[in-house]
């Protein structure tokens, strides 16, 4: 399963990265209707911080960030989608349980693990990138104290110096 395709069907919505009911739906190849009886039949494994379902204001925002497949497509009522947090997704796995489900979890749960290490990479490298920023200005401030030091000792050192080259006396 190519996991950058699952990348891009991952959201972050209330402080939570999420997938849509009918993106999971094309990926564990069934309907979305279907996937969304079999979560009401075990809701019970379902709380609240492992799936809910968007808010319209929710909706509207994420369908004008980004570019939502077959939104048009969706066909039948639009009723507002699920959205599985990792937890659920997890959950999942214990509710559909075709070998495609286990594929597509398993997946899943690997594209989670990579997002986390591309966060952490990102974490570290900002950090380091701060501290180069931080040790570089430090030196660039003593350079310039430096410099400015020297500039003034040289000019110092101009107003006490006689003029310099031939003095041409005057013979009048």
């Amino acid at each position: 399963m190519n996991l950058e395709l699952i990348r891009d069907k991952i959201f972050e919505i209330r402080g939570v990265k999420i997938m849509l009911d009918y993106d999971l739906a094309l990926l564990y190849e069934v309907d979305t209707r279907v996937l969304n009886q079999a979560v009401k039949r075990n809701i019970n494994r379902f709380p609240l911080d492992f799936m809910f379902q968007l808010t319209k204001n929710e909706w509207e925002i994420l369908k004008s960030q980004f570019v939502i497949s077959k939104i048009e497509k969706r066909g039948g009522t639009q009723k507002l989608p699920f959205a599985f947090t990792e937890q659920g997704l997890a959950m999942l796995s214990g509710v559909l349980k075709s070998n495609r489900a286990i594929e597509v979890n398993i997946s899943i749960m690997r594209t989670f693990v990579m997002l986390r290490q591309y966060a952490i990479n990102y974490i570290e490298l900002n950090q380091k990138l701060e501290n180069f920023m931080l040790e570089s200005n430090m030196q660039f401030n003593d350079i310039y104290l430096a410099l400015t030091e020297l500039a003034e000792t040289k000019s110092n050192e101009n107003s006490e110096r006689g003029k310099i080259g031939y003095k041409i006396e005057n013979k009048n």
